[in-house]
């Protein structure tokens, strides 16, 4: 692992936010930020990146590599949550199991931002198609997660049709607006997108903190109900993001030539749903303990992603 990039990254200001926010916590400060501002600065995140890499699709020629990552990624999303069921299954249960399978499958758009932040700040290209890939990744985990659970619940039938999952996980919110500004930026005139350049990429870094800064005070305040649950659960959340990130990041070299997709592909693999499978799982799934597969995903996975697995998995790509 290169020392210096693992420096770089432990001291980016945008993961220092994170830490302040966790520090804040721990001393029980009334920092916050106000519920409204969080919304927008959400959907702010989702609006640039979306945008911005439809603006770089538009400019990419669909080829052999962007199809067969489309489908390597879309073949990921649907195994690991039913390898990762499986694990889980025995020991917590098979509702509980389908929706951390669910979240481990799908993915983080926050992590996936970060990582985009720590590509640029390593000056490494990467294509515009990587957004749409994240976006593509959060439908089929989320529907293997219930179908899991259908299948191997005997409790209590579940109601609730494939369609109308789908349908939920596509108009809910963040995926909404995450495929709704890629599209518009696929389609939108280069010249009139230059227009608002400053609201997408000047000050993006600056909302990124804040965020972050919000996601250090939810996992300090989420991690301590966690803790209860042993060390079985902690292990998983750090030891399969570690699997999912290093396969991806060894096996990407044969469809992918750009080290920074292949960085960006392998952190989406690494990385764990807090927003849409919650969402999700609340209507098609009520009895899984959200107690349990949101702190897995923000508290554990997360900043070890940010922090230790970027360089980690880029280190792989480099040697390979």
């Amino acid at each position: 692992m290169n020392i210096d990039i693992l420096i770089s990254n432990i001291t980016n200001p945008v993961l220092l936010f994170f830490l302040l926010g966790i520090i804040a916590t721990a001393l029980k400060s009334d920092l916050k930020i106000p519920e409204n501002s969080s919304k927008f600065i959400s959907l702010y995140l989702l609006f640039a990146i979306g945008f911005k890499g439809g603006q770089e699709l538009s400019h990419s020629d669909f080829n052999s590599e962007i199809f067969n990552s489309i489908v390597f990624a879309i073949v990921l999303s649907s195994l690991v949550p039913i390898y990762t069921f499986f694990i889980l299954k025995k020991r917590i249960g098979v509702p509980n199991a389908g929706a951390i399978a669910a979240a481990y499958g799908s993915v983080s758009a926050v992590t996936f931002v970060t990582a985009v932040s720590f590509l640029e700040q390593q000056s490494i290209d990467f294509g515009g198609h990587m957004v749409a890939i994240m976006a593509i990744m959060e439908v089929p985990a989320i529907i293997i997660g219930v179908i899991l659970i259908m299948l191997f619940d005997n409790e209590k039938k579940n109601d609730i049709s494939i369609g109308s999952l789908v349908k939920h996980s596509l108009t809910g919110g963040s995926v909404l607006m995450l495929l709704g500004s890629l599209i518009i930026g696929l389609i939108a005139d280069a010249e009139q997108a230059r227009g608002i350049e400053p609201f997408t990429t000047d000050i993006f870094k600056g909302f990124l903190s804040l965020f972050l800064l919000e996601m250090g005070m939810v996992t300090a305040k989420r991690i301590k109900g966690f803790r209860k649950h042993g060390v079985f659960l902690f292990l998983f959340g750090i030891v399969i993001p570690i699997v999912n990130g290093i396969f991806v990041a060894y096996f990407s070299q044969f469809i992918m030539e750009s080290s920074g997709n292949r960085l960006l592909l392998a952190i989406l693999a690494a990385s764990a749903s807090y927003i849409a499978v919650p969402a999700t799982m609340k209507l098609a799934e009520p009895r899984a303990d959200a107690g349990l597969y949101i702190p897995m995903a923000l508290g554990i996975t997360f900043p070890f992603n940010i922090t230790l697995g970027m360089p980690l998995y880029f280190a792989i790509i480099e040697l390979g």
